[in-house]
């Protein structure tokens, strides 16, 4: 028998008070499922740059267009969803920050540090047009049993 998660979806508008707004959301909700603050932190970062990245490279900073947050609140994880209506990106063009060419370079930075920050991050076509990111942190990264189902 599985549970069915808690769901919150917001549309927001490409503006950076959006960020803060998606931020306080998914640390709230991290609050709820009972992660610890640490976490909590670390999830509110990963939404940050994700949101960033949605709303200046997704969506160009077009204020007609906007962004649709989705978190769900399973038992064992949160899955939090960001969807732009850009013209999307390949992650593997992406530049490795690490890289000694691209040490000193201020761009490039936010999705090293939402993998980071995160147990998953997935990137994928939305349907229609945009970019749609997952990020998922689990409650106890770990523990085999949400991968086996149990």
């Amino acid at each position: 028998m599985t549970t069915e998660p808690q769901v919150i979806e917001v549309t927001l508008e490409s503006t950076l008070k959006s960020v803060e707004k998606a931020e306080d959301l998914a640390r709230e909700a991290c609050a709820k499922a009972g992660f610890s603050e640490d976490d909590q932190h670390r999830v509110g970062m990963a939404v940050h740059e994700s949101m960033i990245n949605a709303i200046l490279h997704g969506n160009k900073n077009d204020a007609s267009k906007r962004v649709v947050l989705k978190i769900q609140v399973h038992p064992d994880r949160l899955e939090i969803r960001i969807r732009d209506q850009g013209t999307g990106f390949e992650p593997k063009s992406v530049r490795d920050p690490l890289e000694a060419e691209n040490l000193l370079k201020v761009s490039g930075r936010g999705i090293f540090l939402i993998r980071t920050f995160v147990d998953e991050f997935r990137v994928r076509k939305a349907e229609g047009a945009g970019t749609e990111v997952t990020l998922v942190k689990r409650k106890y990264p770990n523990d085999r049993r949400s991968e086996l189902g149990g």
